[in-house]
């Protein structure tokens, strides 16, 4: 288990962007959790939304007053190999569990559970690569509740990976989940907290336009005097990149100008990222108007979100897919699938349109619907705006899971 480096974060910040009322909410909360000491742990540090949430959470946690520290896994590919066999079994699609793959689970994460010699009065585990440490941590503190956080779409499991993912779960005293479809783990307690964006962080803050002139050049090729339509994902098969081609070609009917950026990372625990991304750009590389861009900077994510006509997350499953919230906040439409947390944040007609996950052509018809009505997009736009600040933006999510801790812990707030 390492820590991994942290940026400063000042609660201060999200004066500007939040209501005053939530953030006196989230200092009385903190305050009934001072002298608490809290835990986070995950699988990876980089790449991925969990990574990308934690970065926030736990250095604004610190600035508020409770201690909360943050492990990430140390782990070879061997285990990410059998990890993303459970991602994709809990999300519908897999070959069969072996016992060599158990065996490889255990190993691991008893081998990372044994490296926590700290103590701490609340735990908090996310996704199904942690549940192997926790039975380990509940009997080296056994007064600390443990929170285990599910970012993973569980609408549709193979019952041979939920089967293994369950019997891990006895030691988990409150589960926390982004939708109620997902509640399908066995806990005493559960909640349903949505996930959030950090609005003030490189990829979400406002830019200058000198900073967008400046990220603009950095994306040529792509030309901002032409249509462009983004998405933003990591390369996984979840992510349906391939529907998004076939969308934009369909869009293309209407728009013959129009351009298509996939851009996507590499998270730290994901070994099919690289393989797609070449998947991916060898079926585009014929056509000079798509553009296929790995690992850009925070910044250049930022700008291409802000600079994009629409951006599409054509997910096929999704936990939550915060990259819908990030364009919203830029006041770009999105047209969306209707997997997983993409509903919650695409209000259909209002601040974009929803279509059905495997609806290529559908989604095509769309985009070119908003490409073709300005006045339309800029609507959608300032809606979208609205409905982010209301709720998908970090205090709030702060709120939520900081009544979880008092409740777990029997505080009186």
């Amino acid at each position: 288990m390492h820590p991994p480096s942290l940026p400063d974060r000042s609660i201060e910040a999200y004066a500007t962007v939040t209501e005053r009322d939530r953030l006196e909410r989230l200092r009385t909360l903190a305050e009934t959790l001072s002298g608490v000491r809290i835990l986070h742990v995950n699988s990876t540090a980089t790449g991925g939304g969990v990574a990308e949430l934690l970065r926030s959470i736990v250095p604004l946690c610190n600035d508020l007053g409770i201690d909360t520290d943050w492990l990430v896994m140390d782990a070879d590919d061997d285990f990410f190999e059998v990890t993303k066999a459970v991602h994709n079994g809990l999300q519908g699609s897999g070959e069969p569990l072996t016992d060599e793959m158990k065996a490889t689970y255990r190993e691991v994460t008893a081998a990372n559970a044994a490296e926590i010699e700290d103590e701490y009065d609340l735990v908090l585990a996310h996704d199904p690569q942690t549940l192997g440490m926790l039975e380990r941590l509940d009997e080296r503190m056994p007064n600390a509740p443990i929170l285990w956080r599910c970012h993973v779409d569980l609408t549709d499991p193979i019952e041979e990976y939920l089967a293994f993912v369950s019997a891990y779960t006895d030691p988990i005293d409150h589960a926390i989940f982004s939708r109620s479809a997902y509640a399908v783990i066995d806990a005493p307690t559960t909640s349903i907290v949505y996930p959030s964006i950090d609005p003030v962080t490189e990829k979400n803050r406002s830019l200058e336009d000198d900073e967008l002139a400046a990220e603009r050049d950095r994306l040529d090729p792509l030309s901002f005097d032409a249509p462009v339509v983004t998405q933003v994902s990591r390369f996984d098969p979840w992510k349906d990149q391939f529907g998004t081609l076939e969308a934009y070609r369909t869009a293309t009917e209407e728009v013959p100008q129009l351009q298509l950026a996939l851009a996507g990372g590499m998270a730290g625990d994901d070994p099919e990222g690289l393989e797609l991304y070449e998947q991916v750009a060898a079926e585009a590389v014929d056509d000079p108007d798509v553009h296929t861009l790995t690992d850009l900077p925070d910044a250049t994510i930022n700008a291409l979100q802000r600079l994009s006509d629409v951006v599409v997350q054509k997910s096929l499953r999704e936990g939550f897919g915060l990259v819908v919230a990030e364009a919203l906040w830029k006041r770009t439409p999105v047209v969306g699938s209707t997997a997983g947390g993409i509903p919650l944040q695409v209000e259909d007609g209002r601040n974009g349109y929803l279509v059905e996950p495997d609806d290529a052509v559908g989604a095509g018809d769309r985009i070119a619907d908003l490409l073709e009505d300005d006045e339309r997009r800029r609507a959608f736009g300032d809606n979208a705006r609205e409905h982010v600040r209301e709720q998908f933006l970090l205090p709030r999510q702060l709120v939520d899971l900081f009544e979880i801790f008092v409740d777990s812990l029997e505080l009186e707030s």
